[in-house]
């Protein structure tokens, strides 16, 4: 899964695509996305709204303004187009459109969500998230990370159920730096089997994270290697689609991997 950010202030990428007028620079992202498919990537996620610790909200007009025209200029490519929001009315309006996937951080918080994708044909994934974006990263605090977090996702997944949306559309995302320190994520990362919600298909977001600068001393536009070595750990443990911004090293990567099965 490719990111594709249209935001001025995401925190690996914000600005990339938006113009001084504010208007998003439609080209530029196809180019971008058409480099994505060709680099490997299958997916392309596009968010509108920072979820970056400390982010501010995004209203919703302003957030269709960004990703609407690029959602409708995206669907002509081959590839699965997936909407990053939390916002139902946004949601309803881009499955209607064409998109195939809402990835929503607020992990189905809004029923108003379970209600516009049980009325879709669409996929939905949901992602935890201890607090919200602004607060999340101030002092996030569990018993026992691995537990809370799987057993939050198996809620989710049987809510989901109840409101009319089947496993075999869900996606499950354990929400790395949603409200989780460098313990946390680590933590959740070497348990990832455990988080698996039978039917369901599992997404892993580590791509430049702050986890990745903890650990590696990069900043966060040198953290393509870190990011791509995170990527093959996850996907080792089981991770069906890894999120990633920095796609080609990310594809090699894992190519190395599959290689060991294909030749072993």
């Amino acid at each position: 899964m490719g990111v594709i950010n249209v935001t001025p202030d995401s925190f690996s990428d914000g600005g990339r695509f938006v113009a001084r007028d504010a208007a998003v620079d439609l080209g530029r992202v196809a180019e971008s996305a058409q480099a994505m498919l060709e680099a490997g990537a299958a997916v392309l996620d596009v968010g509108g709204e920072s979820t970056r610790p400390g982010a501010a909200a995004v209203s919703e007009a302003e957030e269709t303004r960004r990703v609407m025209p690029v959602l409708e200029r995206l669907l002509d490519l081959d590839a699965v187009i997936s909407l990053d929001t939390s916002k139902p009315e946004l949601a309803a309006r881009a499955l209607a459109s064409g998109v195939h996937l809402v990835n929503d951080v607020g992990g189905g918080r809004d029923p108003r969500m379970l209600e516009v994708l049980a009325a879709s044909t669409g996929a939905y994934c949901v992602m935890h998230m201890q607090g919200e974006p602004r607060t999340m990263q101030q002092d996030p605090q569990y018993r026992d990370v691995v537990t809370e977090v799987r057993d939050f996702l198996a809620a989710r997944v049987a809510d989901c159920e109840r409101a009319g949306i089947s496993r075999e559309r869900l996606l499950i995302d354990p929400g790395f730096g949603f409200g989780k320190t460098l313990a946390h994520n680590l933590a959740l990362l070497r348990a990832l089997p455990a988080l698996r919600v039978a039917g369901t298909a599992l997404l892993v977001g580590l791509s430049r994270k702050r986890m990745i600068g903890a650990i590696t001393g990069r900043e966060v536009g040198q953290r393509a290697a870190g990011s791509a070595a995170a990527a093959l750990l996850a996907a080792e443990r089981g991770a069906d689609v890894v999120r990633v911004h920095d796609v080609a090293e990310t594809a090699d990567a894992l190519q190395v991997l599959a290689s060991i099965t294909d030749y072993g």
